[in-house]
């Protein structure tokens, strides 16, 4: 025969129920929610109860005593109470962890419920200390400066580049026909290819085309053109002769005024390749020769005798390298016969 130890060890391991004879078993109920169970899903606020507690709760018998229903009461309570606990420490801590950056100490901010010990700080703002500001970027305009500064130094490379093109293109025309050369009024004899600008040395008075002549046939001898300034008429001849050399010769109505002609002499007087002279019969009062140039003014302050005169100085020679020294300085209209003299002073004629 089995012992007692024996027989409580097998089968489920519950003790047998003792009843009073004669009275059926209580009916057997569902174990039921205890204070203890309640305290721990507290304490645990990570606890949830689960459907089969609640089940478990709901399927006691009406038939319980009214000792363990209101047990039954007291536990489901509890288990809300444990729930409610659970939801709002899963609500604190996502608001902890979605917390903006602020102001305040270790343990918390300024909330609903009054100042926390971490500082200060509006609802929802960990008080982890002061945390990193956002970068505001400086939005600029567009760089004026430096825009107007590359448009200036584009416009001076431009005029520069501009000038020099023009200044090649003008060079290769022929003298005279340049637009810096380009004076109102100014006869260009050499654009009109005429036939009588030659240069043969011949004796005795020659038949000029204009007057006073800007080039042709001439007298061997040059009149002196080392800014020498004749108080009287000198021969057509020796003049043109100059002329070739590169000289300009101002010639005047012998009726100016002496204030203009000195105002004409003082242009003349100290500057190599100049001349100047009266001119009876002139039509103008004032008319400027260079070979195969000629320009007439009415005025000695007129600023285009300045500008003749730096045009065609010496640049309107057509005997390059001759020079103005030891000429005569002949006076009168009739040209002095001294056949061609100014061989033996240079190797041009």
């Amino acid at each position: 025969m089995p012992s007692n130890s024996t027989q409580r060890r097998s089968g489920s391991g519950k003790r047998p129920q003792r009843g009073n004879p004669g009275k059926s078993p209580a009916p057997k109920t569902e174990p039921t929610a205890t204070a203890a169970d309640d305290d721990e899903a507290i304490t645990d606020s990570s606890a949830v109860p689960s459907s089969e507690e609640s089940s478990a709760s709901e399927a006691t018998p009406a038939k319980s005593t009214p000792a363990k229903a209101g047990a039954a009461k007291v536990g489901a309570s509890k288990a809300g109470a444990a729930k409610a606990g659970t939801s709002k420490a899963a609500g604190a801590s996502r608001a902890g962890s979605k917390a903006a950056p602020g102001r305040g100490g270790s343990g918390g901010g300024k909330g609903p419920g009054g100042k926390g010990p971490g500082g200060k700080g509006p609802a929802g703002k960990s008080g982890g200390g002061r945390g990193r500001q956002p970068v505001k970027v400086k939005s600029t305009g567009l760089p004026w400066g430096n825009i107007v500064l590359g448009g200036i130094v584009g416009i001076v490379a431009l005029s520069i580049i501009g000038y020099g093109v023009w200044y090649s293109w003008d060079a290769s025309k022929p003298f005279g026909e340049r637009r810096s050369q380009q004076i109102e009024g100014l006869q260009n004899y050499r654009a009109k290819d005429v036939k009588w600008l030659t240069q043969n040395h011949v004796t005795g008075k020659v038949k000029y085309q204009t007057s006073p002549p800007v080039g042709g046939n001439h007298n061997g001898s040059w009149e002196n053109c080392q800014g020498d300034v004749y108080a009287k008429q000198i021969p057509s001849e020796h003049a043109v002769h100059s002329l070739e050399h590169g000289a300009v010769w101002v010639t005047y109505n012998p009726d100016l005024p002496q204030a203009q002609i000195d105002e004409l002499a003082k242009k003349v007087k100290g500057k190599d390749y100049m001349l100047m002279s009266p001119y009876p019969g002139l039509d103008k009062p004032i008319s400027l020769q260079a070979w195969g140039f000629q320009l007439k003014v009415d005025n000695a302050s007129d600023k285009r005798i300045d500008e003749f005169i730096t045009q065609f100085r010496l640049n309107a020679s057509v005997e390059s390298g001759a020079a103005c020294s030891n000429g005569l300085t002949v006076t009168g209209d009739t040209p002095q016969e001294n056949g061609d003299a100014d061989m033996n002073q240079n190797s041009g004629s």
